[in-house]
């Protein structure tokens, strides 16, 4: 344990807060690696146990998850670790003897099987704080097979996102994310816990779950109301003016007028005392009710500028608006690019992205992770001559195939 009285490395105040805690990662696709990867951002050492020899499998996966591998697993470290040999559980056995978190995403039992479930790896180490990360918590549905996609489904987010005839998945993996912050969260109060009881525990966190606590808001909704809640895109509106419009140089951009001193702001922008002496403008309801008069209004006013400049003016008079943007966008955003909160991330066809790292941040901390993927078994020898085995002792494991 480290001395408070002195200055380690450590007790730095520029690191960041989980330098110095080692998580050992058994997780693959999205759920479980988001979960290391906002640790590994935080400043822990994560090691990425792939099975070996093949790995993960998805660094090879196509489609909507295409590069998912080099997002949810930057800053991290890898081996090769084949756990159905007893020399591969033996190496798995030796990292968590220290290590302070292990987070694992495989189907119900399969842990168990490989000898690394909670039961037995506790014993080997009374402090480590154990994360499983699952479709569903314990209960009636826990050996039911999950996805991200069939949560949406089932707890009624593809509902709310979609038209009423057509649920729709959200356009992101926000359901594996949301699981995999969830578990950083149960992950840091068990850590937390610790340091009070000297040992740590087992922490679950689940899609089912987790897509559920993301669409209650439309639960209390209807408790409030009395009225069942429709998908989003045909919802009956809150503000007079909360949408999208078109501009002079041919793009689109999202204003939301929700208040009267707003709407006041923006009269006197645009120079519009009219407007504002208008009765049924003069209040969010009436505003509301005349909403496709007072939209068309408004869409004319905006057909005279070209975006950036009217995004300009309106942001700058405390308007809330933006451009219509795609992802791909992000790579040049001056927010996102000021203060290093993107990583210049390589892929293995040569490219190279700018990458979000974790919305969070903390004053007076300079430190920053390299935000680079591992290439398969990258680190094996190192992470292992650092456990203790040595050169020999790794030789042998790998001509047996125990590791990569």
């Amino acid at each position: 344990m480290n001395d408070p009285t002195t200055d380690t490395p450590l007790d730095d105040p520029t690191n960041l807060p989980l330098k110095g805690k080692k998580v050992i990662e058994f997780c693959h696709v999205v759920m479980g690696p988001s979960c290391g990867l906002i640790l590994a951002e935080l400043g822990a050492e994560v090691i990425k146990v792939e099975p070996a020899p093949a790995g993960d499998r998805t660094r090879a996966l196509e489609g909507h998850v295409a590069g998912s591998f080099v997002y949810f697993n930057r800053s991290k470290k890898a081996i090769g670790l084949n756990l159905k040999t007893e020399g591969g559980r033996k190496v798995a056995h030796r990292l968590l003897q220290d290590a302070d978190v292990l987070t694992e995403n495989f189907a119900p039992g399969t842990a168990e099987r490989l000898g690394i479930g909670y039961d037995e790896v506790s014993k080997l180490n009374p402090r480590l704080v154990y994360c499983s990360l699952k479709g569903y918590l314990p209960g009636p549905y826990e050996n039911y097979a999950a996805l991200d996609e069939v949560v949406q489904y089932s707890t009624g987010l593809a509902y709310m996102t979609g038209l009423p005839d057509r649920p729709m998945r959200a356009g992101s993996s926000v359901v594996d994310i949301a699981g995999g912050m969830f578990g950083v969260i149960g992950i840091l109060s068990a850590l937390l816990q610790r340091d009070l009881t000297g040992r740590g525990r087992h922490v679950q966190s689940a899609l089912y779950e987790s897509s559920a606590f993301l669409v209650g808001q439309h639960i209390a909704a209807e408790a409030h109301t009395g009225i069942v809640p429709r998908p989003f895109s045909v919802q009956p509106r809150s503000w007079g003016i909360y949408e999208t419009f078109d501009t002079r140089d041919g793009a689109s951009i999202f204003v939301g007028i929700t208040s009267d001193k707003q709407w006041q702001t923006f009269c006197e922008i645009y120079d519009r005392p009219d407007l504002f002496a208008e009765p049924k403008f003069d209040t969010n309801e009436k505003r509301r009710e005349n909403h496709d008069e007072l939209y068309a209004i408004c869409q004319e006013i905006f057909l005279g500028h070209d975006a950036e400049p009217l995004i300009e003016m309106l942001v700058h008079g405390g308007l809330p608006a933006a451009p219509v943007g795609q992802p791909r966008d992000l790579q040049k955003d001056k927010q996102m690019n000021h203060e290093d909160r993107m990583s210049a991330t390589r892929f293995a066809s040569g490219r190279t992205a700018n990458l979000p790292r974790p919305g969070v941040s903390f004053k007076g901390v300079t430190e920053r992770t390299g935000g680079q993927a591992p290439v398969l078994g990258e680190h094996t020898d190192t992470v292992l001559g650092d456990a203790g085995f040595s050169a020999a002792d790794i030789a042998t494991l790998r001509a047996a195939g125990d590791i990569v």
